[in-house]
């Protein structure tokens, strides 16, 4: 049987299709994921949290980078946690970026929910109280960083303008060691457990 290069070239275009289509990451099994610590954490119907013995980060086995994940997340009293992206899971502080999530109304300035952490304060602050649950939508292209909070378009970024070590295009400290712009443009996506109970679901990433 012939195949013509029309046909051909529709096969490869669907297929492409389908692996561009959105991924929902979380499984009972959570094949799509390492873990810091091998049990920290454990999905229960649908939902990703600590285990009874939490400890760590949880990273996509994948590296992404640009790409669009949306979720929800809910917090416990006086929460700290961290939506990790395009990083080096071995070296989470200073590898890569982080959204923050954090109880409402704990922290100031660039540490509050919906903070490039560190580096930039969210233009709102529309973080829901603990136990309820937020909706959230990072979008990473290129240089740009896009990020929406319940609805509010929070974060709307060009990180090429962090050309300075340890300093923000603001004038401002922060920690990192090496320019925003300097650090790689590809990485894993990761949340943190911090001491506190964290919750996530409805976890969709399409790559772009």
């Amino acid at each position: 049987m012939k195949i013509s290069v029309l046909s051909l070239l529709s096969i490869f275009a669907f297929s492409a299709a389908l692996a561009d289509e959105p991924q929902k990451l979380l499984t009972e099994d959570l094949d799509q994921w390492t873990m810091d610590k091998e049990g920290a954490w454990v999905v229960t119907d649908g939902i990703l949290h600590i285990s009874e013995k939490p400890g760590g980060y949880i990273w996509t086995k994948n590296a992404y980078g640009d790409f669009r994940i949306s979720l929800e997340y809910k917090t416990s009293e006086q929460c700290n946690s961290g939506l990790f992206f395009r990083t080096d899971p071995k070296n989470a502080v200073q590898g890569g970026f982080e959204i923050q999530i954090a109880s409402h109304g704990i922290y100031k300035g660039k540490q509050v929910a919906g903070s490039l952490y560190d580096a930039k304060e969210p233009a709102e602050h529309v973080g829901k109280p603990d136990g309820e649950w937020n909706t959230i939508t990072l979008t990473c292209k290129g240089q740009n960083i896009t990020f929406v909070l319940n609805g509010s378009t929070v974060q709307d970024l060009n990180i090429d303008e962090w050309t300075t070590p340890n300093k923000n295009p603001d004038g401002t400290k922060n920690k990192f060691k090496t320019a925003l712009k300097d650090l790689p443009r590809t990485g894993h996506i990761g949340f943190q457990y911090h001491g506190h109970p964290v919750w996530f679901r409805n976890v969709v990433l399409e790559t772009l």
